[in-house]
């Protein structure tokens, strides 16, 4: 399981929940996927993630770090 960050919004617009991942803004087009369901979201989410990092990986990109909750 990776430890990226995924914020689900709905869009009443789309009729969809939108996927931002906030570690990949600097790279990717956000919302970078969407689904009809949160479920379904945050399923897609976790595939576009792994979807990009491995692209990265193997073109010898600069890979974000994950983001950690920092709390006091």
């Amino acid at each position: 399981m990776n430890q990226y960050s995924m914020i689900i919004q709905w869009s009443d617009e789309d009729q969809l929940f939108l996927v931002t991942i906030p570690e990949f803004a600097d790279k990717v087009v956000m919302p970078c996927t969407h689904g009809k369901t949160r479920e379904e979201a945050i399923h897609n989410g976790e595939e576009v993630i792994e979807m990009y990092l491995e692209a990265w990986q193997v073109e010898g990109e600069i890979i974000p770090q994950a983001m950690t909750l920092q709390t006091a």
